[in-house]
């Protein structure tokens, strides 16, 4: 099906969950085979589900929205957001709307580069030792590329080492090996990795054996996402300047520094669990990136220019397009499918926009109206719904997502 994307849907939210289903299948937002599993309510079928997990008894489901006008690199896009909350979806819509009108979100992904750590204790002279494995470097990537014959047939592979003393009293070293590992989040293959290397490490080292095991903080996979906003758009000056003042204060105070991230990371997140990513892992990365220099920081800022606002990030993000949930989840499919990324960086420059949008959103709204007022009304709406009654349509105009 060819696709003619658009992301700027006027009034969608006025539509049956059904009708807003048909537009996407339209457009070629969704397949034949998605359009079919989504037309059934998105429902895992238990058989499936009890292959994914332990102890399986049901599925539990979510809303399946979708973030509306955004434009990533020059692209519509449109992003699948599983949350139970109603203002993520609709706050990240408007806030892309709104920077819409100045050219959309612009991004870019460090090559997808995972880190794993062999840890080694009681080493006797760990700096001779850590001079030794440097030494070994080249036979032990290979060592390593071996251990993963189909992902170095994909271009993939060990990349380069480098090697720390932790503790020298105690001789605790720690190796780091850097792997590229293509469009796959790449947990399994660094893990399988720094088990095939870790018993020549421990010939050259001595001493006892650690941990081998991935590292959830890859420094070297690291996304950029940049916005501009006018004043008008954002609503006027004064809002504008309040924006950049609520965000400054997120750099000066870790109280508010690490609400200022949640926000962020809520657009970030609903998209990730749409699709089927380890947003796990992918928190515990970001807030230990905004504190890895020694103090917690904001992951995001917005700051003035003429007659506007820019706003840029930067996190950690190791995310795939390819293994994991992609290929045994149908609702994850249907969404990587609806979010159209090529490659993983592809998917990581999205995911961090998205949680820009709800940055924006965010202190918006705290700089404005206050951040209840739209929020609960959305909250009312939501908690009106009894479990046996059909949802209320929504009454009166919503901005946020048209």
């Amino acid at each position: 099906m060819k696709r003619a994307i658009t992301s700027r849907l006027s009034k969608f939210y006025e539509r049956s969950p059904e009708a807003r289903l048909v537009v996407l299948r339209e457009m070629g937002a969704v397949d034949d085979v998605s359009f079919a599993h989504l037309a059934r309510g998105g429902f895992l079928d238990v058989t499936v589900a009890d292959h994914m997990s332990e102890n399986v008894i049901a599925t539990h489901a979510l809303p399946l929205g979708v973030g509306l006008n955004f434009v990533i690199n020059g692209r519509d896009v449109l992003v699948p957001m599983a949350v139970e909350e109603p203002s993520v979806v609709a706050a990240a819509s408007n806030a892309a709307r709104m920077v819409r009108a100045s050219g959309g979100f612009s991004g870019e992904a460090d090559p997808p580069i995972m880190t794993a750590q062999i840890q080694l204790d009681d080493v006797p002279d760990p700096t001779a030792a850590c001079a030794r494995i440097l030494e070994a470097r080249a036979r032990l990537s290979a060592l390593g590329d071996a251990s993963i014959p189909r992902m170095v047939a994909r271009g993939g592979g060990v990349r380069d080492l480098d090697v720390r003393v932790l503790d020298e009293a105690l001789g605790v070293i720690v190796l780091h090996v850097h792997v590229d590992v293509g469009d796959c989040m790449g947990a399994n293959t660094v893990d399988t990795v720094a088990e095939a290397m870790a018993p020549a490490v421990h010939a050259i080292t001595g001493g006892t054996m650690g941990l081998r095991i991935l590292t959830n903080l890859p420094l070297r996979r690291l996304v950029r996402v940049r916005a501009e906003v006018s004043d008008e758009d954002v609503g006027g000056s004064e809002l504008a300047s309040g924006i950049a003042r609520a965000s400054r204060f997120a750099e000066l105070d870790v109280f508010r520094a690490v609400t200022h991230n949640k926000g962020f990371m809520n657009g970030l997140d609903a998209a990730a669990i749409a699709l089927g990513q380890d947003f796990r892992a992918i928190e515990a990365g970001a807030h230990a990136f905004a504190a890895h220099r020694g103090s917690y920081r904001p992951l995001s800022t917005w700051k003035r220019k003429p007659g506007g606002l820019v706003g840029e990030a930067e996190l950690p993000l190791a995310v795939g397009t390819a293994g994991g949930l992609s290929s045994a989840h149908p609702g994850v499919r249907a969404a990587l499918d609806m979010l159209g990324a090529a490659t993983a960086g592809d998917l990581a420059i999205a995911l961090a926009s998205v949680g820009l949008a709800s940055n924006l959103a965010a202190l918006r709204a705290l700089a404005g109206e206050g951040i209840q007022r739209g929020h609960m009304r959305l909250h009312e709406r939501k908690n009106s719904v009894q479990a046996t009654d059909p949802p209320p349509a929504p009454s009166g105009p919503r901005s946020e997502v048209g």
